[in-house]
């Protein structure tokens, strides 16, 4: 705990027997008191690699609900232990755990209810290996973010954020989608809920056992992507209504 807070740490996880053990060593529990792994029906051994690690609070799905919807289990299930403070981290590894300590006293001293891990800031995500291409694609999306919804992020596709349970329980992240875009519509409905948005310098790793998503389906991410910033815009000028929102 933080100032008698209760912090949880959510794991979605899909196939991460080979990260989970490293990820979960590093997550700081002098102040974390759950955690929970949610698996989407992978087709590995995370289930018992989570068992022999004594993670407390496991569920699994009956069939692959996609990344969205694993997290929507997370925040329902975080929400059950009355968290305070909710961290989202990948079990790939690609995230560094360290950084949770930061990202909770941020939100525990009041300063702000929503933190993101930002690959962006500074020059994590390069020199972590992030292919070029993903990186000149996350600027131009991130760019036209911006300009769309009248933020000033870094990035809008990091997967590492942590919230208060005031925000899980203020935006409706259930009608939200199953797929990748659900973090990009969650940004979305955090801004339109009139909450602000912290982010902190995260170092990334890219390396074969991290998760990732083929050409095909990042261009649809990204045309996803898109679609929600002028949902959002539209939204705010009083055209159109939108069931996010």
């Amino acid at each position: 705990m933080i100032h008698n807070k209760t912090i949880t740490v959510v794991l979605p996880a899909y196939n991460a027997e080979k990260t989970l053990e490293q990820t979960f060593r590093e997550i700081p529990f002098d102040i974390v008191d759950n955690v929970i792994l949610v698996d989407d029906r992978s087709r590995d051994n995370t289930i018992q690699k989570a068992r022999d690690l004594g993670i407390e609070h496991i569920i699994q799905h009956a069939e692959n609900k996609g990344y969205g919807g694993n997290q929507k289990t997370c925040y329902d299930k975080a929400l059950e232990l009355n968290s305070d403070i909710v961290v989202m981290l990948h079990p790939d590894y690609q995230y560094s755990p360290k950084l949770i300590h930061s990202m909770c006293y941020l939100i525990a001293n009041g300063v702000y209810e929503v933190v993101l891990g930002s690959r962006i800031l500074g020059k994590g995500a390069l020199k972590g290996g992030m292919p070029l291409y993903k990186y000149i694609a996350n600027r131009f999306l991130t760019l036209g973010q911006n300009l769309l919804m009248n933020q000033k992020l870094s990035e809008y596709h990091t997967g590492y954020r942590a919230f208060s349970g005031n925000v899980l329980r203020k935006v409706n992240y259930r009608v939200n989608s199953d797929d990748f875009v659900f973090d990009n519509q969650m940004l979305a409905q955090i801004f339109y809920a009139g909450f602000e948005v912290a982010e902190i310098t995260c170092p990334t790793r890219y390396f074969d056992d991290a998760s990732s998503i083929n050409v095909r389906r990042s261009i649809r991410y990204g045309l996803g992507v898109l679609g929600v910033s002028f949902s959002y815009r539209l939204q705010k000028t009083g055209w159109f209504k939108f069931r996010i929102f």
